[in-house]
């Protein structure tokens, strides 16, 4: 069992055998190689390194790793990926193969991490040892195991009767509503730009950071969505209030699972009529007839709105690996008297 250390830069060479490892886990659309390059070209500084532990022909884990200050290495963490880029096969114990990777790891580090975890795809260890875990964020997931009144029906009475009354004022009004679901990969670079300008009208255009067919963000969601679409597992929810388009959701798919990386929608258009939710119901509706999938997630952190759709919430979980147990046991000490400094507020 050996690691071996290659410019993430070469990632499409090795993009093949980091699938097949991939395919023998649950499925995580997030984790893959039509996520991860352009996710590297888009948000990649250059130091980046792909780690493979192989074992003869046998590749055993992977991770693509960033410097994170001295002495540390993490996992390639942008702000666009939900997960950190970690591989293992099954039956493989963690804590071992971090330490190898540690010790083969440049400039002798102290500390290697694992960024944003979940313990759906990797049980969260115990601290003890190397090893020591905090909590990241709380995420939401929308299992499909009944069908869609019954789904509903079991939402709060609040949540049904605004939507109600929502889909109500929108009538009188003489104002439709249509769900239409782009797959196509040559629909891509026009649904990103209708993408960004929709999340424009909000606090992210204000703060210059909105999604542009002609930013980083941009070009990253259109390639990586040209790529899931070309072999069926991408689709951009598209909601419109007669021909106006109001929300969006960005989404990919894999196996029984389809993940909601992005939504956007008209901040413009009057509150009372909330398009984001009328198009959630809608949109989750129309999953839960299908019968294809299994699971909805959401993989940001959960909101208040997100606890009215769903009652299944995990916790996604930062990971540290530490050269020398007393290492580990100083930086505990160390956090414990910096917060025990802290003063509470007035």
């Amino acid at each position: 069992m050996n690691w071996r250390l290659l410019p993430a830069a070469r990632f499409a060479e090795f993009a093949a055998r980091w699938e097949t490892l991939r395919a023998a886990g649950p499925a995580a659309p997030m984790l893959a190689a039509d996520f991860m390059l352009p996710l590297l070209a888009e948000f990649g500084g250059g130091r980046e390194l792909l780690a493979l532990c192989e074992d003869g022909p046998d590749l055993l884990a992977a991770a693509v790793l960033a410097p994170a200050g001295r002495g540390a290495w993490s996992t390639f963490q942008p702000a666009q990926a939900p997960l950190g880029p970690w591989l293992q096969g099954p039956g493989l114990d963690t804590g071992t193969l971090l330490a190898g990777l540690l010790r083969a790891l440049p400039g002798f580090p102290l500390l290697l991490g694992l960024s944003q975890c979940d313990p759906f795809l990797l049980p969260r260890p115990a601290d003890g040892g190397h090893a020591r875990s905090s909590d990241y964020i709380d995420t939401a997931r929308i299992s499909i195991e009944t069908d869609a009144e019954t789904w509903w029906n079991g939402r709060g009475k609040n949540l049904r009767a605004n939507l109600k009354k929502q889909r109500n004022r929108l009538a009188a009004a003489g104002i439709g509503t249509t769900l239409e679901v782009l797959r196509a990969p040559q629909q891509m670079a026009q649904a990103i730009a209708d993408y960004g300008r929709l999340e424009s009208t909000g606090w992210k255009g204000r703060a210059g950071t909105a999604v542009a067919a002609d930013n980083d963000q941009g070009r990253f969601y259109r390639r990586m969505l040209e790529a899931f679409c070309a072999r069926g597992q991408g689709s951009v929810y598209c909601y419109r209030f007669g021909a106006e388009l109001v929300a969006m959701d960005l989404c990919i798919e894999e196996g029984d699972c389809i993940v909601i990386l992005k939504t956007a929608y008209d901040e413009s258009v009057p509150k009372h009529y909330s398009p984001a939710l009328l198009m959630r119901e809608e949109a989750c509706r129309r999953l839960f007839e299908d019968g294809r999938l299994r699971r909805i997630e959401f993989y940001g952190k959960v909101m208040e709105w997100h606890t009215r759709w769903t009652d299944e919430v995990r916790t996604l979980y930062h990971l540290n690996h530490y050269r020398w147990p007393a290492l580990r046991r100083l930086h505990e000490t160390l956090r414990r008297d910096a917060a025990a400094l802290e003063l509470p507020a007035d």
